[in-house]
């Protein structure tokens, strides 16, 4: 598949560049089978069968005289889970089930489950994270939107793809009621859940990131970000999703604007890059992020409702229970591969969050 970023072309051009690539594919072997067209984007992706990439950019140079601005190699059932099965191609051109033009963009879901625990006792890693009656009951809904679960490696969280903005956002409103209406079990060994949830609008390709990827981790990382049992979501969901006002009255979720999402993907970069550093905190992350300690205050809790020190402990504690999950390390090597000196003060910083020591959780 490969992404073009074009200026005011209309879907006849669009059309007329597809009939002149299929006149000249068989010269270098390739086939080309159909292509979407956002118009508000400006993008338009295509898809091909080649024996390289070469062959693939040589036919849209010989046929237009333009070359492609990324082209990424694409696994079939990957492609079928998140194109879908089946579409409706209108002389090359993909449309929706109802007519009009898909324009490539996919609607991703993260969800994340935590269960915070007040047992005493030894307690599965997957008691705590994903546990499975909340697990259970959010593919249910998943499913019944039309949703399909993405497996992504090294990261604990439900991850699904839609089609449409109104499906993706009906279906976390459902499992956001759901599992608050479960909440509160007064039980001294049961578990109390804890979830986010981060939707995010995506394309197929970017101009730097491979199929989905660009989309993927902005719907984990609108998820992190997320308060407790939230759903966040991005100005251009907003605007591309058809629910009127009444209905999104009733659906408990925050928009972050494009600048926000700008300086939620700086952060993060950051944080990520020195989450091993004992001695990263506020300090250098105001002045890794250019700007004063009053104002980095100022927007990480806006935009996250936690303060940079609790922000930046959440993350790290994050990354603990990843590398719990892998069961290559011992506790005092998690605690300093996520910044920590002291693995009792990472202990204690562990049951805070979570409501039970590190060392009772077992994989």
């Amino acid at each position: 598949m490969d992404i073009h970023f074009v200026d005011e072309v209309s879907v006849e051009d669009t059309r007329e560049a597809h009939l002149k690539d299929l006149a000249v594919q068989e010269k270098y072997g390739v086939k080309y089978h159909q292509y979407w067209y956002n118009e508000e984007a400006g993008t338009i992706y295509c898809l091909m069968e080649g024996p390289d990439k070469e062959s693939c950019a040589a036919t849209h140079r010989e046929a237009n005289g333009v070359a492609a601005c990324q082209i990424t190699e694409v696994e079939g059932g990957l492609y079928d889970l998140f194109m879908g099965e089946n579409q409706k191609v209108d002389q090359g051109l993909v449309r929706q089930e109802n007519g009009k033009i898909d324009t490539g963009y996919r609607y991703i879901l993260t969800l994340d489950i935590i269960a915070k625990t007040i047992s005493k006792k030894s307690i599965n890693f997957n008691q705590l994270k994903l546990p499975e009656k909340a697990k259970n009951i959010a593919l249910q809904w998943i499913a019944e939107y039309n949703g399909k679960e993405v497996r992504t490696s090294g990261f604990d969280s439900i991850v699904a793809v839609f089609k449409t903005p109104e499906k993706v956002l009906q279906c976390a409103h459902e499992i956001q009621k759901e599992l608050l209406e479960d909440h509160g079990n007064s039980d001294p060994d049961s578990v109390d859940v804890i979830f986010n949830m981060g939707i995010s609008v995506g394309q197929p390709l970017t101009e730097k990131e491979g199929f989905f990827v660009e989309a993927i981790r902005m719907s984990q990382r609108l998820c992190l970000i997320a308060g407790e049992n939230e759903i966040i979501t991005s100005t251009l969901f907003e605007e591309l999703c058809d629910l009127n006002e009444s209905i999104k009255t009733h659906i408990s979720f925050r928009t972050i604007k494009p600048a926000e999402q700008q300086f939620l993907d700086n952060l993060l970069d950051i944080v990520e890059n020195r989450i091993s550093d004992h001695d990263f905190g506020v300090h250098y992350l105001s002045r890794d992020m250019g700007i004063s300690r009053p104002q980095l205050y100022r927007k990480i809790t806006a935009l996250t409702n936690r303060s940079p020190v609790t922000f930046i402990r959440d993350i790290r504690l994050t990354k603990a229970l990843s590398l719990i999950k892998e069961n290559k390390y011992n506790l005092s090597e998690i605690a300093l591969e996520i910044g920590y000196h002291s693995p009792s003060y990472f202990s204690k910083c562990f049951r805070d969050k979570f409501g039970v020591k590190a060392s009772c959780i077992a994989v």
